[in-house]
């Protein structure tokens, strides 16, 4: 991380996401309703669910539209019955590009993203053709300025993998998918309130774009992002101040 921050990197990203609220709820009720189905109506023993439901409410979707994307979920409603899909493939300069998607219909979807790619200067890849880039795990953040030791400390007893400072003071936390509800309840039980946390795929290592490269990687981000489909896009490209206008 030298030389760059990934606070930096993470916030655009984040911001960048926030913009196209019109279709959070979309993807929320998806996730909620397949999480659902998958695990089971209850929250208390449905840790997908939980997290689902979390996201929800801070976007602040109304209680009513929650509950209905559960009962699509468990059968209780009449709903679209959608598949998980992901989606592996390249971008400007090489930057690896992981795209998650819930459909119900797979042609569709597979055509929508290949031309998605192909338009923006990407390739569509083979499935596990960049997966291995990226670590599925946990991932807590922190703003410059948070006491980077009481976080540390109380991370490590809660179970984080580690914890990570980049070069503005952002603070990241990192634990396996299955601790992160306890890193993360442990954190704001001492009083640490995130800016960011989720459960993510995390890239290894970064591929650095700068001027037109990088506004081409984020034209192709954003032509992925707008998918119906889609549900998250990950990417190890890494973008300095001139790509993030």
């Amino acid at each position: 991380m030298a030389g760059h921050s990934k606070w930096a990197n993470i916030q655009h990203r984040k911001n960048r996401q926030d913009e196209k609220r019109g279709k959070l709820f979309t993807r929320l009720i998806r996730e909620i309703t397949v999480s659902a189905r998958l695990g089971g109506g209850d929250p208390g023993t449905n840790p997908r669910l939980r997290l689902a439901l979390d996201k929800a409410s801070d976007a602040n979707m109304p209680k009513d539209t929650v509950q209905r994307a559960i009962q699509k979920g468990i059968g209780g409603l009449e709903g679209q019955n959608y598949e998980e899909i992901r989606y592996e493939g390249y971008g400007i300069g090489g930057a690896a590009v992981i795209v998650d998607c819930m459909t119900d219909n797979r042609t569709r979807t597979v055509a929508e993203v290949r031309h998605a790619f192909s338009k923006n200067g990407g390739n569509l890849g083979t499935d596990g053709s960049v997966a291995f880039m990226f670590r599925h795990c946990g991932q807590i953040l922190f703003e410059p300025g948070t006491p980077e030791e009481r976080v540390m400390e109380v991370a490590i007893d809660a179970g984080a993998e580690d914890v990570l400072t980049d070069d503005e003071g952002g603070i990241e936390v990192l634990s396996a998918p299955g601790d992160f509800e306890a890193v993360k309840g442990a954190l704001e039980a001492a009083g640490l309130k995130p800016a960011l946390a989720e459960i993510t795929m995390r890239p290894d290592t970064m591929t650095s774009l700068a001027g037109d490269d990088a506004a081409k990687m984020q034209k192709l981000l954003d032509a992925l992002e707008n998918l119906d489909d889609v549900q998250q896009v990950y990417t190890n490209a890494e973008f300095d101040e001139t790509g993030q206008s």
